[in-house]
């Protein structure tokens, strides 16, 4: 139960970086570099971000065993994909228009980006020795 808590408290830092990047991306990279350059810059933004909160939070999760680090990747995964499709349908967007952001187009690496957030847990355990 602790390490749900101590992992929903990061993936909220998570989101808000992404909510960050995002502002970033629609304020400057998009109009400064083009869509296609803007979106695929954002998206690896966003991943190296995801990956260094994990690598600085992974010791305060105290994760010993890999069915954990999964565990913690697949829940930040759920979390982000309800987050994603719930807003998204709030501000009145089509489904249509909410999984096109799963297609690659004009550089959109969001699919990217929810790999990395899935297996963020376990990189981060193996790169700091938590797991074999």
């Amino acid at each position: 139960m602790i390490l749900a808590i101590k992992a929903l408290a990061i993936w909220f830092m998570i989101l808000v970086l992404a909510v960050a990047n995002g502002m970033l991306r629609e304020a400057l990279l998009v109009p400064g570099l083009g869509r296609t350059p803007g979106l695929v810059l954002s998206g690896l933004l966003l991943s190296v971000l995801i990956l260094l909160v994990t690598l600085l939070a992974v010791p305060w999760l105290q994760i010993t065993r890999w069915p954990q680090a999964v565990g913690v990747g697949l829940g930040w995964l759920a979390l982000t994909l309800t987050f994603e499709f719930a807003f998204g349908r709030l501000q009145g967007k089509s489904w249509s228009a909410l999984l096109e952001a799963y297609t690659f187009k004009d550089g959109n690496v969001w699919p990217v980006v929810l790999l990395i957030t899935a297996v963020a847990p376990y990189l981060a355990a193996r790169f700091r020795g938590l797991l074999p």
